[in-house]
């Protein structure tokens, strides 16, 4: 399928690592130009460095970033629209709250991942709805966890941080299709990535086995019986981007081999 995104420019967040990288590599491998960001300056540079190795001819811009910061975010936003002069995509994504039950968090917790999860989305959604509307097209992918449909017990802030995401990604894809914007959902099930290693080891901590025994537990509530690879998600999160899905606005798409059983 021609996704039809060559020389299109997306945006990033969270893309030094994990399925924010994976993300980057498969839009850049359909012809894509693309501009990173992260907080981390030293993993950002790595991330740039692979992409620029693996794809010699790609326009890559980075930005370090930290979306907590909305100064960062105008930052990196402006940034890139003056090194591309267009906006075609932008993927909503950063690092998820600790995990943890209601009596494990403080008012402080509770704002922190807030500002994290929730606000970050708002303020960069902010930033690229002008450029956007002035442009009469655009696509923004908010990623998500399927806690937004079946909550999880170990990750409370997740849970309610998230389904705002959610509900306000539904929300703007009414309001901005006028404009020509589609604003969809993606959720991860269980990908390989760091952050699923660390809450393997949590999980297996707080049940006093194994993490191998605590990744077969969980392996085995997977219908196709093994863990995503984040290039299997960056495949569902370029569809959604790119042109090749121009009559879908509004939609949660879930990428979990198949573990959720709820029917919507």
């Amino acid at each position: 399928m021609d996704l039809q995104i060559k020389n299109k420019v997306f945006l990033i967040a969270g893309a030094s690592k994990g399925l924010g990288f994976s993300i980057a590599e498969k839009l850049l491998s359909e012809g894509a130009s693309v501009s990173i960001a992260s907080s981390d300056a030293e993993r950002l540079g790595f991330a740039t460095q692979q992409l620029n190795t693996k794809f010699t001819a790609a326009r890559i811009f980075s930005c370090v970033c930290d979306v907590k910061e909305a100064q960062d975010i105008e930052a990196w936003v402006q940034k890139s629209y003056s090194e591309y002069h267009q906006i075609d995509g932008l993927v909503v994504n950063a690092g998820g709250p600790p995990a943890g039950s209601f009596d494990d968090f403080d008012d402080e917790q509770w704002l922190e991942a807030f500002n994290l999860t929730l606000m970050s989305s708002v303020r960069m959604i902010r930033q690229v709805l002008p450029i956007m509307r002035k442009q009469g097209s655009g696509s923004i992918l908010t990623l998500s966890s399927s806690s937004v449909k079946e909550p999880i017990d170990f990750l409370l802030l997740s849970n309610v941080m998230r389904s705002g995401v959610t509900s306000l990604a539904k929300t703007l894809a009414t309001a901005e299709a006028k404009n020509g914007i589609r604003v969809n959902n993606l959720i991860p099930g269980i990908i390989a990535t760091d952050r699923m290693k660390n809450l393997d080891a949590i999980q297996a901590d707080a049940n006093g086995i194994s993490v191998q025994e605590q990744r077969n537990k969980f392996t085995a509530q997977i219908p196709l019986g093994r863990y995503g690879e984040p290039d299997e998600f960056a495949n569902a999160a370029a569809f959604l981007l790119s042109d090749a899905a121009s009559y879908i606005t509004g939609s949660t798409l879930v990428a979990d081999g198949g573990t959720m059983k709820t029917v919507w």
